[in-house]
């Protein structure tokens, strides 16, 4: 089976989910991370078939959306449940809720009137990202005491769930702090357990800046 990721070289959760999946599972991929001379081609070629990133070419056949991706990502990795449905279940939840959160930023990171931006962000910080970053840690809470989101062992949920983290309070969203997962324990806990697994390390040494 060919593989082929196509997202830009960006290390947000729309992709890393599914690139680190493969990693971890030693599943030979493709990682092409195109241009933005190379996006704009594509979105005129064909390449994406909604006209969104990421693409994820499975022996030239294409297929779209991030969930969709990561599933079949995971499970080519043994990161997903394939003899559990309500498991598997569970791990689409965790994915779905990290698509709500990245969708209930965007107004605020859109935002281009430099006083109406940070009135945004404000609440952003204040407001909704502590209600819905509470979902997030309150799914771990229920899983009971295993630092990971379904069952005993990493998912692909996990995954989605770390980069996430790590894009909302890694410094790089202007009036968002550093400290924004403070207020909830267990999603801290998990963040900075998954970014200390030996394979995640050798990733990040891999592709991201120090």
């Amino acid at each position: 089976m060919e593989l082929k990721l196509i997202y830009p070289d960006l290390p947000f959760w729309r992709a890393e989910t599914s690139r680190i999946a493969l990693f971890m599972g030693g599943i030979e991929f493709e990682d092409c991370r195109p241009s933005r001379e190379e996006i704009k081609r594509m979105k005129t070629d064909g390449t994406f078939p909604f006209g969104q990133f990421p693409i994820l070419l499975v022996d030239g056949e294409k297929l779209a959306q991030t969930a969709g991706i990561a599933r079949f990502c995971g499970k080519l990795a043994g990161l997903y449940p394939r003899n559990d449905d309500f498991a598997a279940a569970k791990v689409d939840e965790v994915i779905d809720l990290a698509t709500d959160i990245t969708l209930k930023m965007q107004p605020a990171l859109r935002e281009q009137n430099p006083e109406i931006r940070n009135i945004k962000r404000t609440e952003l910080s204040r407001e909704i990202l502590p209600r819905w970053l509470g979902f997030m840690d309150q799914l771990l809470i229920d899983n009971g005491n295993t630092v990971f989101f379904v069952g005993p062992s990493l998912t692909v949920g996990d995954l989605a769930a770390w980069r996430l983290c790590g894009w909302i309070q890694g410094g790089i969203i202007d009036g968002i702090p550093q400290t924004q997962l403070d207020a909830h324990p267990a999603l801290l806990q998990h963040y900075l357990k998954i970014g200390k697994m030996p394979k995640i390390i050798e990733w990040m040494k891999r592709h991201y800046n120090s």
